[in-house]
């Protein structure tokens, strides 16, 4: 993934942001569509080319979906799913002004399925879940927040029957999963991997 910390939130102090750069939508409805991404030090947009492997993993999986996007930082895996047909996707990102900047994005590309909460993922994955059927779990690196996510998620009702979860993580690391999550699809790039897995029923 591009080495500048993602998407997904880091816990230094923050400097005022401001839009800078842009993340460009690979496929789907919003194909080509750019959208301002914050000047931001947490902030560690997917590439492009790992985005793409992503969804061509998902394929039609997509279409009628229910989606959760946990710290979605810039909102690059929620939109792209939006663009290729998810029913809705809940963006769920603690700075309130990345969480804006995603609300302002989805605005401008009239997506009223994209819906957007300010809170931090592992507080928001202690209340009682709404099962989905597909999940981004991109957490700041090094902070060990993988494992505890991917519990909460198991444990707390996230989960439709057969719902698959992305996870991103450092390299150097193997995830603790759930028992019943099946290793799909795996990829590494530069200093991560991505691992899609598809939850069996219990």
């Amino acid at each position: 993934m591009k080495r500048q910390r993602s998407s997904r939130s880091s816990t230094s102090r923050y400097k005022p942001t401001r839009p800078s750069g842009k993340l460009r939508i690979i496929g789907g409805d919003f194909r080509r569509r750019q959208l301002p991404v914050l000047d931001h030090p947490g902030l560690r947009p997917t590439p492009d080319r790992v985005r793409e492997t992503l969804f061509n993993w998902l394929g039609q999986h997509l279409y009628g979906k229910q989606v959760l996007d946990l710290f979605a930082g810039t909102g690059a895996l929620g939109i792209e799913a939006l663009s290729r047909g998810a029913a809705s996707v809940t963006f769920v990102e603690r700075d309130p002004r990345v969480a804006t900047l995603i609300g302002d994005n989805l605005a401008t590309l009239g997506a009223s399925q994209g819906r957007v909460v300010t809170a931090d993922a592992q507080v928001f994955l202690s209340q009682p879940g709404h099962p989905v059927d597909l999940v981004f779990l991109d957490p700041p690196f090094h902070q060990g927040l993988a494992a505890p996510c991917c519990t909460a998620l198991e444990a707390g009702g996230w989960l439709g029957n057969e719902a698959m979860v992305y996870l991103e993580t450092e390299y150097s690391i193997t995830p603790q999963v759930p028992s019943n999550w099946q290793l799909h699809r795996e990829t590494q790039a530069g200093e991560s991997t991505a691992r899609l897995y598809q939850r069996l029923p219990v």
